[in-house]
């Protein structure tokens, strides 16, 4: 699947949820209101979770802890 191809297909995927969210929403939008009153919780909540399962590709391999030479810098790599 070419670039273009798969960011079209992104995007009318995003369209689409969104379009379904506000159709879901506007319909039970009494039951939904009641539930905003979490909202600032959830976002506290989801700081926590997303340092746990977003930080996972910084480069935290174990050439990172290696104690540096007696020069105290660290000598570039050949």
């Amino acid at each position: 699947m070419t670039d273009r191809l798969r960011t079209f297909a992104t995007m009318t995927v995003v369209a689409v949820a969104s379009g379904a969210a506000f159709w879901l929403l506007r319909e039970h939008w009494q039951h939904a209101s009641g539930y905003l009153i979490y909202l600032p919780y959830l976002l506290f909540l989801a700081c926590p979770l997303m340092h746990l399962f977003m930080h996972h590709g910084h480069g935290h391999g174990a050439d990172h802890h290696a104690p540096l030479p007696p020069s105290g810098r660290s000598q570039p790599r050949a």
